[in-house]
C-alpha cells in the first residue's frame, strides 16, 4: 500500500482505539492530533503512530513534552515527522 494513501474508515477507527492511553496528558495530545488531522491521516502516519503506541505512557509523554527524543529504531523519519505534528499546538 502507498505510504501516502489515506486510511480508510475501518483502519482509522482501529487506530483511534489503539491510541487510547492511560495518562490523560497523552490522551490530550492524541485527541488534539485527531481533531486536526483525522481526515488526512496517511498509512505512513498511522505506522508511526502505532510505533509510538508501543511505548509506555511515561515514555510517550516524555517524547510529547520534548523531555526526550526518539532513539534507535524509533528515531525513523516518519516517527520524527509525526511527533512534530503531535507536539504542535493546533488552532481552535
Amino acid at each position: 500500500m502507498d505510504d501516502h494513501a489515506l486510511l480508510d474508515a475501518r483502519a482509522l477507527s482501529k487506530l483511534k482505539w489503539r491510541c487510547r492511553r492511560g495518562l490523560l496528558e497523552n490522551d490530550l495530545f492524541i485527541e488534539r492530533f485527531f481533531a486536526s488531522h483525522e481526515a488526512g491521516i496517511t498509512v505512513r502516519q498511522a505506522r508511526a503512530l502505532n510505533a509510538l503506541m508501543d511505548l509506555s505512557d511515561n515514555d510517550l509523554l516524555d517524547l510529547l513534552l520534548r523531555r526526550t527524543e526518539p532513539q534507535g529504531p524509533l528515531a525513523s523519519e516518519e516517527v520524527v515527522e509525526l511527533l512534530g505534528l503531535l507536539r504542535t499546538p493546533q488552532p481552535h
